[in-house]
């Protein structure tokens, strides 16, 4: 079956800001969790600069994969944000990154021994039982597990939808669901029409598939690094573009890429130095967790207004040894670079799988003094605080980690 065949590709409308956005009054519902404050106007972005993707809404100022993720995917001015599409056990799409309920929801308290059950095997009606936002915070307690309709409902013709199909041998059929709906529902066959949605996923026998359905609807191809020249040639013949880890790209993949013709996008970036390094290297996609910031930063603005002087300096995430070993095991150091004293008793570190370290009470920064934050067990010290945790945080191959202060103040990110 092909769906409106008479329709052809147009990935070209995604590689450039729409002419829409360049100048954006920045909704103050970015002020998730207390993330930023946002100007009433900004300057519009460079035009040269990549297309900016809220990834799973804005999953770093929300709880991912939500409505409250996807207003603030469109407050922060981004040009898309992505979401994670999946079936429930009858048939009903919605919008879910994991393939089990336990990291994101409250699935033990309402449905006891099905923590590691399949997401997919969820009726509509039991997923909408579960509490998809205290997890992120408090403040998000109740937010529920969003129909796919949801997201056309919220985005507008500057802020568009990156449609991942999500782990589609769990849910048969979806391709056929996603691209019905593009077609035939009013909201989605609007964005549609706009060039404000693009589909992406990493099993190629279903992008291979969803192309044959809706030939004209842009398509992505995501592999975690970026293979050879064969190999991408064979994806250009049912894809648009091509996404990859931004840690994997390096300049020659980035030329195999454009060499075969493909759009070139990288995720999760989550610091203004990665975007460089992937916007230098040609990259014409970016999505990251903190579009709000990404927003302001191609603008010339200030990424952290409120912050106070307090960054993450370093995450130490493989030390000698075990990772947990105690006094010297794996940590995030902190830096006061500001120039007052500040005291982040009770502030958070967390990173994009929402593993939190806590600071404890009493600790103050003075000026240029640094604070070591460890996840395992230590003797606390005016320059370190340790967790006494069980289990290791950092990501030993590269992590992103964000800096909260104790009433929901984003500060800082930091990514290695």
């Amino acid at each position: 079956m092909t769906l409106n065949p008479t329709h052809r590709r147009r990935p070209e409308a995604l590689r450039r800001r729409a002419a829409g956005t360049a100048t954006l009054a920045l909704s103050a519902a970015v002020l998730a969790a207390g993330a930023v404050s946002a100007p009433a106007a900004a300057a519009p972005a460079p035009e040269d600069a990549p297309v900016l993707i809220g990834h799973r809404g804005a999953a770093g100022t929300a709880p991912e994969n939500t409505v409250a993720a996807f207003e603030d995917g469109v407050a922060s001015g981004a040009d898309f944000f992505e979401i994670d599409v999946q079936l429930s056990a009858d048939g009903v799409p919605f919008l879910f990154h994991d393939n089990t309920p336990a990291r994101t929801t409250n699935v033990e308290e309402v449905f006891p021994g099905r923590e590691d059950d399949p997401i997919t095997s969820f009726t509509w009606e039991e997923l909408q039982q579960l509490d998809a936002g205290s997890y992120f915070s408090e403040e998000y307690a109740g937010e529920k597990i969003p129909h796919f309709d949801a997201a056309a409902e919220i985005a507008t013709r500057n802020t568009g939808v990156f449609i991942e199909i999500k782990s589609p041998v769990n849910s048969p059929g979806i391709e056929e669901v996603v691209a019905e709906a593009l077609y035939e529902d009013e909201d989605w066959n609007t964005l549609l029409e706009a060039d404000k949605i693009e589909v992406l996923g990493f099993d190629e026998a279903s992008n291979q598939r969803f192309a044959e359905i809706a030939p004209d609807v842009p398509l992505q191809q995501l592999v975690g690094t970026v293979p050879d020249a064969a190999t991408l040639e064979r994806y250009a013949t049912f894809a648009d573009a091509f996404g990859t880890n931004y840690r994997t790209l390096d300049e020659a993949g980035a030329e195999r890429v454009k060499d075969a013709g493909l759009g070139l996008g990288v995720y999760t970036v989550n610091s203004t130095e990665a975007y460089d390094e992937a916007a230098a290297l040609g990259v014409d996609r970016i999505t990251g967790d903190f579009p709000i910031q990404f927003s302001r930063y191609e603008r010339g603005l200030k990424v952290f207004p409120q912050n106070t002087g307090v960054q993450i300096a370093d995450s130490v995430n493989d030390v000698p040894g075990a990772d947990l070993q105690p006094e010297t095991g794996e940590h995030v150091v902190l830096e006061n670079t500001g120039n007052h004293t500040v005291d982040v008793s009770g502030w958070l570190i967390r990173d994009a799988a929402n593993n939190v370290l806590e600071i404890g009470e009493g600790y103050e920064l003075e000026v240029g003094e640094q604070l070591r934050v460890y996840t395992g067990p230590g003797t606390d010290a005016e320059d370190a605080y340790y967790n006494d945790g069980d289990a290791n945080v950092l990501n030993n191959g590269g992590d992103s980690v964000a800096l909260w202060t104790d009433d929901a103040q984003l500060q800082d990110t930091f990514a290695n």
